[in-house]
């Protein structure tokens, strides 16, 4: 049989266990001698385990509370006595005894916790009492720290130490940190209320009174560097003394006592302002600006708005100065260089700061467009380079001039006007062989395409196409008609698509009968090759190399224009000739005939002509003789021809109208891609709309939209809707 096993149970003393009734106090007279010796430094006769047996028995047999009791009676004993002790001591002994009792405190904490370790476990949890350690620092900090006696004073010590080092006074800064580490390990608000709130107050009044004294003596840089050395000694004695937390406060305290309450008065500065600094370039003092205004608010765009003033007002002087117009390259490399000026200041000093990037690409794009030749004079600057090249640079050297250029062509808003000028002087530049490289050209054109896309350069590279076309076509010419030509005189054309190149009138002129019969050959070539296409000359555009020989038999090789060619051809035939005369020959317009003339007699070193009387005009009485005197140290001699490098007003208005007649169509197929797409729009909208299509090339004008869809509405493209005038309807 199986016997049930009784359950295992504990009972209870059969006899009430009792406890001595002066144990308790006993026991506490051991515990508290303890911590009098441990405050009078004589802990290494004290026997811990003994002690924390003594505690924990306390505790286990329901004294705990006596023990706490206890504890906070004597602690607060010795703590007033510290704090007596401490107030005695005057000068810099006061805070060195401070910080020598508190490290004393500390220890004496440390054995007092670990002795009393069960009750801190069991008791003070149970009854929701303040943990033994950090019972010893509120009690620090309500009989020490703040006594009558000591806590004005540490606070003033500490202020006046701070005081000292902004003056120039070294500090025993490791007895500070100590002290400063004391409030902070006290609570966070006993540092804030007893140390960090005055500190900030007196350094507000400090820093204001500082700054005032330096403005009135210093210029702007100085007083920046003065601010900037002020706010590096705040960060690094926070560092090194204070609550890291504190940086942030000091910081603003010098930002707003320093800069943001000057910043204006800082930045009009005369003679040291920042205008000043943007005009001597100088990159420190502009750095240092741009990092302590930053610091601020809206200090940055305070810096923003006097650069923009500045440029703007600058700009706007170059672009309107008279005498700076008068030079077109001198007028677009001053641009440039301004670019290059301002692009170097916001990559040293403001470190690439896109705001300013693109408050400069606006200030620019503001007062370039202020001179209605600007689209002009860069595409003559282009023209100069392309023409001339650059002197001892490399394809990179001309690379980077052309990257620079382009970035005035995306400030221009009629980028069609520049496309105009730019399509005749490339078009000269191909005609006479003056190009620098076609490499360089074609890189110019794939930017443009780049920017503005292929309807923008398809023209540019008809261009170029013709003038392939126009090689392989001169070969042929001369592959079947070689050997009738002989030994007379050679012929080079150029065949122009007319929807590629720059429209030219048809200029009249007389060529020399031997090259009119030339001509002619060519012309009777070309259309029997080529069916259904027209020819006519453009003598305007030509050049020549004509062989001349003068007195003693000295000869030279001239090289000058067509219509210079037809004027000293009539000196074969005869040694004086009027002015009058030579028009009636050549019948060259008057006004080319006269530049033509100038050139050939009235330029030193090139007048292969003579005129009577002598003077630089041209006039309709002059007399002109063949000047057998001439010489040239070279061989071969150029012959310009007397030109303005800018366009004369009436030449001017006529590509001004050109260029609104372009426009036109333009403008209506935005218009009608617009309604396609909408069906219905009220004018407004049409005018937004179309204007955001076409600014990539011109801002059209509003007039000139609504002008365009009249038009439409005239040729039944619109219709106005019959209730809303202002309402268009597109008809399918």
């Amino acid at each position: 049989m199986n016997q049930r096993k009784k359950p295992f149970q504990i009972e209870a003393f059969k006899h009430k266990v009792v406890v001595d009734p002066k144990y308790a106090e006993k026991t506490w007279k051991i515990l508290e001698h303890a911590i009098h010796e441990i405050y009078n430094k004589n802990s290494s006769n004290l026997s811990f385990e003994e002690l924390y047996r003594n505690a924990y028995n306390m505790v286990l047999h329901k004294y705990g509370e006596k023990l706490y009791s206890g504890l906070v009676t004597t602690l607060t004993a010795h703590l007033k006595e510290i704090s007596i002790h401490i107030e005695y001591n005057q000068g810099d002994s006061f805070l060195e005894e401070l910080n020598q009792k508190w490290e004393e405190h500390n220890k004496a904490l440390q054995m007092i916790r670990d002795i009393l370790m069960y009750m801190d476990r069991t008791f003070v949890p149970g009854t929701h009492k303040t943990p033994v350690y950090e019972l010893g620092l509120n009690l620090w900090r309500d009989y020490v720290i703040h006594s009558n006696g000591i806590q004005p004073r540490l606070q003033n010590t500490l202020l006046n130490l701070i005081l000292k080092e902004r003056t120039g006074e070294v500090i025993n800064r490791g007895l500070m940190r100590n002290i400063i580490k004391m409030l902070m390990d006290l609570g966070a608000s006993v540092y804030q209320e007893d140390f960090e709130k005055p500190y900030l107050e007196v350094s507000a009044n400090f820093y204001r009174i500082e700054s005032q004294e330096f403005i009135e003596c210093c210029d702007c840089g100085d007083y920046l560097k003065k601010a900037e050395r002020r706010l590096n000694e705040e960060i690094e004695r926070v560092f090194h003394c204070l609550d890291l937390k504190s940086e942030s406060k000091i910081t603003k305290v010098v930002e707003r006592e320093m800069i943001a309450n000057h910043m204006s008065r800082l930045v009009h500065m005369e003679n040291s302002g920042l205008v000043n600094m943007l005009l001597d370039d100088k990159y420190e003092d502009l750095g240092r600006t741009y990092n302590l205004f930053r610091r601020v608010d809206n200090g940055l765009c305070s810096i923003r708005d006097v650069m923009t003033s500045h440029i703007r007002e600058t700009g706007k002087q170059l672009v309107t100065d008279p005498e700076r117009v008068k030079d077109p390259v001198e007028f677009v490399q001053r641009l440039l260089d301004e670019k290059d000026k301002y692009d170097r200041i916001i990559s040293l000093a403001f470190t690439n700061d896109k705001t300013f990037q693109n408050a400069l690409n606006s200030s620019f794009e503001y007062f370039i467009n202020l001179n209605p030749r600007s689209p002009e004079f860069i595409s003559l600057f282009v023209d100069d380079k392309l023409r001339k090249g650059l002197k001892g640079v490399s394809e990179e050297d001309v690379e980077v001039v052309l990257d620079k250029v382009m970035m005035l062509f995306r400030y221009l808003q009629e980028k069609d006007v520049f496309e105009k000028y730019y399509k005749q002087h490339l078009a000269k530049r191909l005609l006479s062989g003056k190009t620098v490289s076609d490499d360089a050209e074609r890189s110019l054109i794939v930017k443009l395409k780049t920017e503005c896309g292929y309807q923008f350069t398809s023209k540019l590279e008809g261009m170029f196409t013709d003038m392939k076309t126009s090689q392989d076509t001169i070969q042929g010419f001369y592959a079947s008609h070689g050997a009738e030509l002989g030994n007379g005189p050679s012929l080079v054309v150029q065949v122009l698509t007319t929807g590629s190149w720059p429209t030219q009138p048809s200029v009249p002129c007389n060529l020399p009968a031997e090259l009119s019969l030339l001509c002619e050959k060519f012309r009777s070539y070309y259309l029997g090759t080529h069916t259904g296409r027209r020819l006519s000359w453009q003598t305007n555009m030509g050049t020549a190399d004509v062989k001349a020989t003068f007195s003693k038999g000295q000869k030279h090789e001239l090289n000058v224009s067509t219509y210079q060619m037809c004027v000293l051809m009539l000196f074969n035939n005869a040694d004086k000739l009027g002015y009058r005369e030579i028009e009636q020959a050549t019948e060259i317009p008057a006004p080319d005939l006269k530049r033509c003339l100038q050139s050939l007699a009235c330029v030193k070193g090139k007048n292969v002509l003579r005129k009577e009387p002598m003077s630089k005009d041209i006039g309709e009485d002059d007399v002109f003789l063949f000047n057998d005197k001439f010489s040239s140290k070279g061989l071969k001699v150029k012959i310009g021809t007397v030109v303005a490098q800018k366009e004369s007003e009436p030449e001017k208005q006529e590509t001004r109208q050109r260029v609104e007649e372009d426009r036109k169509p333009q403008i209506e197929a935005a218009i009608v891609r617009t309604m396609k797409s909408r069906k219905v729009l009220d004018h407004n909208n049409i005018i937004a709309e179309v204007t955001k299509q076409l600014q990539s090339r011109f801002l059209p004008n509003p007039v000139e939209i609504k002008k365009r869809i009249e038009s439409l509405i005239e040729r039944e493209f619109l219709e106005r809707d019959s209730t809303d005038r202002k309402l268009y309807r597109y008809l399918a």
